[in-house]
């Protein structure tokens, strides 16, 4: 068996595996039905990287939450974390997912380092965690708007595929009125430009509800920072989304492959038999 069917076979072993899991918390605290966490739709680019057996890079951008405030250390970050969840996922995959996140930051100061903190790593995949700060600051969302649809236009221009990340459920966000009108915004600029969606805060709140007295907090002190346990949680969510995405878009195209086959044999078998 060569090399490339059998990274192929473990891909396809690895890109089933079931619930998400961190390794801080309980498998139960991180758990969430499919439906809530499902990214939509196909992340073709990375999908043929990953058939192709070709380096995968996905470059995380964001604020705080991105960078990893609130862990105790840099390896607890969420884009950390995913990394190492997706290299178990994808065994002889070359994986590397960037932190290009920066406390305090807006979607303005993001959108002017797009193109070279971003854009200049070359990435399969973006994920832009966004959101946060525009509700702890403004009501008005009028021009995060107009800003958010300008970078997922040049993310996409780039050729890469992209995911939009909204806020983390947290006290210091739900207190803030806009806080569901930059939630139903994103979804809906993800929904217009065609790009993915991982849905953090309903997550977030989902997870909250369930969770159990003696599960260790998923947001700190300050009420808005994720803790250890809520950076596992949230990267095992994302590599199993992203999982389950890649593994929709390679049955996908296995379909309409077959479908093709199909129509090619009725096409040659009415041929034959118009020409008896």
């Amino acid at each position: 068996m060569n090399r490339l069917i059998s990274v192929g076979i473990a891909t396809a072993i690895a890109l089933t595996a079931g619930v998400a899991t961190a390794d801080n918390a309980e498998p139960s605290a991180c758990a969430a039905p499919t439906a809530l966490i499902r990214i939509e739709p196909a992340l073709a680019h990375a999908a043929a990287r990953i058939e192709q057996t070709k380096a995968l890079t996905i470059v995380a951008v964001g604020s705080s939450s991105t960078q990893g405030s609130g862990a105790s250390a840099p390896k607890f970050s969420y884009p950390s974390r995913l990394e190492a969840d997706l290299k178990k996922r994808l065994p002889g995959i070359e994986i590397r997912v960037i932190n290009r996140g920066k406390g305090g930051e807006d979607a303005a100061e993001e959108l002017e380092r797009l193109g070279r903190d971003v854009i200049a790593e070359h990435p399969d995949l973006v994920i832009w965690q966004v959101g946060t700060n525009a509700v702890l600051r403004r009501d008005d969302l009028e021009m995060d708007e107009v800003l958010l649809r300008r970078g997922v236009s040049l993310l996409k221009h780039s050729g890469a595929d992209v995911v939009l990340m909204d806020m983390q459920y947290a006290p210091r966000i739900i207190e803030r009125r806009s806080h569901a009108v930059m939630e139903q915004l994103i979804a809906e600029i993800a929904h217009h430009t065609g790009v993915g969606l991982f849905r953090r805060f309903a997550l977030m709140q989902y997870w909250r509800a369930a969770q159990q007295p003696e599960s260790a907090p998923m947001i700190g002190a300050d009420g808005l920072h994720m803790t250890d346990a809520g950076y596992g949680c949230l990267a095992a969510s994302l590599a199993e989304a992203l999982a389950l995405n890649w593994k929709a878009h390679r049955a996908a195209a296995e379909h309409t492959s077959n479908a093709a086959k199909i129509a090619d044999l009725v096409r040659s078998g009415s041929a034959a038999t118009g020409a008896r």
